[in-house]
């Protein structure tokens, strides 16, 4: 048995149509599920800041469940359970001229449900990280405590969420490869698929791998990118890591270029 070069490269550099289908696929669902994870997720972190002492028990409780059991099993129960115990089965829903198949809509709301249990916890120890005073100042000017909130302590905090929530977004990419389980035709089933019709599995999933290592690193990039816009915008000096990277390149092909000259001149 010996390593396909000729096929690895040909799948790496120029993937079926399926496979693409498949990246966008999972591309869509990974943002998708991520704003919902962000709207649930704030929700749940002011539920657990409340002073009402039965939000605070729902929310603690959706934490501990969501983050207590894996997201496979989320997903089987969501997708498989409760059409078998008669509860609620997920349809296809054509739109707009295109079929949302029923696997992908129960794959949102399990990313949702365990990405919302996550980035709740960020978003409210990001917000209990603001001093206290914050809030305190802002009501004895006269803002309520939503305006305090959304005026004075979020922005405050959102420059400490993004590190968190840029990994996170990284970490719910990668499961997207456990919705193969119910049926969603993503990138990592598609490979399957694949794998199973040309007999050539360690060059396929090598290049499944690369794929998820890009789609990771440039949300890193990008990360950065907003992380730095941040920084900057409080005064605080910061430089992307694709800014040092061309500093570097540009660095190194004016350092070859002047020394050619003066090997010229010095010849």
């Amino acid at each position: 048995m010996h390593f396909d070069w000729a096929f690895f490269w040909q799948s790496l550099f120029h993937p079926s149509g399926a496979f693409l289908a498949g990246l966008g696929t999972t591309v869509a669902i990974s943002i998708v599920s991520m704003v919902l994870g962000l709207i649930l997720g704030l929700a749940v972190a002011l539920m657990r800041l409340s002073h009402n002492r039965i939000l605070r028990i729902i929310a603690s409780i959706y934490v501990w469940i969501l983050q207590g059991i894996p997201l496979l099993v989320v997903l089987v129960i969501i997708y498989l359970g409760l059409a078998a115990a008669n509860i609620y089965k997920f349809q296809d829903t054509s739109m707009m001229g295109m079929v949302l198949a029923g696997s992908v809509k129960a794959a949102i709301v399990g990313l949702t449900l365990n990405c919302g249990a996550y980035v709740s916890e960020i978003i409210r120890s990001a917000i209990t990280a603001v001093p206290e005073g914050q809030m305190e100042a802002s009501m004895a000017l006269g803002m309520t405590g939503f305006s305090s909130m959304r005026w004075i302590i979020l922005p405050q905090a959102i420059r400490t969420m993004i590190p968190p929530l840029g990994n996170q977004f990284n970490t719910l990419m990668k499961n997207t490869s456990l919705l193969s389980i119910i049926g969603v035709s993503e990138m990592f089933l598609v490979t399957q698929s694949i794998s199973s019709s040309t007999f050539k599995t360690f060059e396929i999933f090598l290049v499944v791998g690369v794929y998820y290592l890009l789609l990771t690193t440039v949300w890193t990039i990008l990360q950065n990118e907003i992380e730095c816009h941040l920084s900057r915008q409080l005064g605080i000096p910061a430089k992307s890591m694709l800014s040092k990277a061309l500093s570097t390149i540009h660095i190194i092909f004016t350092g070859n270029s002047e020394m050619k000259r003066v090997a010229a001149l010095e010849a």
